[in-house]
């Protein structure tokens, strides 16, 4: 199978995750992949699971939104943040998803729109962290 190099970039760190045959990110449009000769785009990312295949294994991160960038040579993912699954603290991503819905259900005074996007990340990463 054809495969192509994938680098995801935070403003923290650099992942170069190597020779990869498939990702599929979560796009603003809807989740997208791909793959080895993909066409040349520049996609905006959501807050949502990448799902990336690696030597016949697949790995999962959670990530909080960004862009991809495909081109012949590479796929670079330029993201706020990214989580591999194992990494993701279940406990830590519980209490924040727990402080979001208080704030959403007017416990807290907070700004509803932050707390909203929050509350998205708090599940996503909930839910990346039990693949």
């Amino acid at each position: 199978m054809s495969t192509f190099n994938l680098e995801i970039v935070t403003p923290t760190r650099i992942l170069d995750a190597g020779e990869v045959s498939y990702v599929r990110c979560p796009g603003t449009d809807g989740s997208f992949g791909v793959m080895a000769s993909h066409r040349e785009a520049v996609i905006g990312l959501d807050v949502g699971e990448i799902k990336v295949t690696q030597g016949g294994k697949d790995s999962f991160y959670a990530t909080s939104g960004g862009f991809a960038e495909i081109t012949d040579e590479k796929v670079q993912l330029l993201v706020e943040t990214v989580e591999k699954s194992s990494e993701i603290d279940s406990n830590r991503a519980e209490a924040s998803m727990q402080r979001s819905k208080d704030r959403i259900a007017g416990k807290v005074d907070a700004d509803m729109d932050r707390a909203e996007v929050a509350l998205l990340r708090a599940i996503n990463r909930l839910r990346v962290s039990n693949r």
